[in-house]
């Protein structure tokens, strides 16, 4: 049942992104801010953490989950840092993600020799 939940969770968040993009005039990337301040708006108001763990990486994947995740490392680090934990707490906590999605998006290129677009 937790895959068929994370499937139509992610599934209805992109499924809403696709609409956003298809019938506004926005920019892909401003669609995507638009998604990541969405998660931490979500997560200020404490309805994403529930989300999350009712549907799992279908919540936590997206990039709703990625702005909810730079909300919990600054409220962790402004706990324990105080004020210049706003500064540093997005950092800490999505160091790990960012550091694997550049690592193997070097990997990947090493293995398959991108081409550029013509």
């Amino acid at each position: 049942m937790e895959y068929i939940n994370a499937f139509w969770v992610g599934g209805l968040i992109c499924a809403l992104v696709q609409i956003l993009l298809d019938r506004t005039k926005l920019m892909p990337g401003r669609i995507m801010v638009l998604l990541v301040c969405t998660g931490a708006v979500l997560g200020i108001l404490g309805i994403y953490e529930p989300i999350q763990e009712y549907a799992g990486a279908g919540a936590s994947v997206p990039l709703t989950g990625f702005g909810n995740l730079l909300w919990q490392g600054v409220r962790k680090a402004v706990d324990e840092e105080g004020v210049i934990g706003i500064f540093l707490g997005g950092f800490q906590a999505s160091a790990a993600g960012i550091a694997g999605a550049l690592i193997f998006g070097y990997l990947a290129s090493l293995i398959f020799e991108p081409k550029m677009k013509e």
